[in-house]
């Protein structure tokens, strides 16, 4: 006898096809216990106008920015760096008056709610790929960020 599969592959190729003609990134459909969501990843190319610097006020500028560029490197290229999956507003908290999701030091399973991004008036959880502990915070609550951009470190 035959299993009969509750997934139908024709709402599926719908859901799929509706995505592609308009600007939705995911949408999730549930009846009963079946629950179909399709999602697309998108990228942005953002070009960002130069400006010219302005005239330096004083003689001596200090160097931080030299020292943070190797840190900077070492971060996304760590295994255990979560990336933003799209270009939005990073949230860390639920509401302003609520705690974080996660600290520096926080245990994570996987799947857990990290924290989230807005784009588009949608917010978007950003969950934890893999369990461990959070050992580095990249981003501010409210923070714009980058498609890719490294949001934070689970180890």
């Amino acid at each position: 006898m035959a299993k009969i599969s509750p997934i139908d592959p024709e709402l599926v190729r719908d859901l799929a096809l509706l995505i592609a003609e308009t600007d939705l990134t995911e949408i999730e459909v549930a009846k009963g216990d079946l629950h179909i969501r399709v999602a697309r990843n998108v990228t942005a190319n953002v070009v960002v106008p130069q400006m010219a610097a302005p005239a330096p006020v004083a003689a001596y500028a200090p160097a931080p920015a030299a020292a943070a560029a190797p840190v900077a490197a070492s971060v996304t290229d760590h295994p255990g760096t979560v990336n933003s999956p799209m270009v939005g507003t990073a949230y860390r908290r639920p509401s302003p008056d609520a705690k974080p999701f996660i600290e520096v030091g926080s245990k994570v399973q996987a799947g857990d709610k990290l924290l989230l991004v807005e784009a588009m008036k949608t917010f978007n959880d950003i969950v934890a790929p893999r369990s461990g502990t959070v050992t580095a915070v990249l981003v501010e609550d409210g923070q714009p960020v980058e498609y890719g951009e490294p949001l934070l470190v689970i180890e």
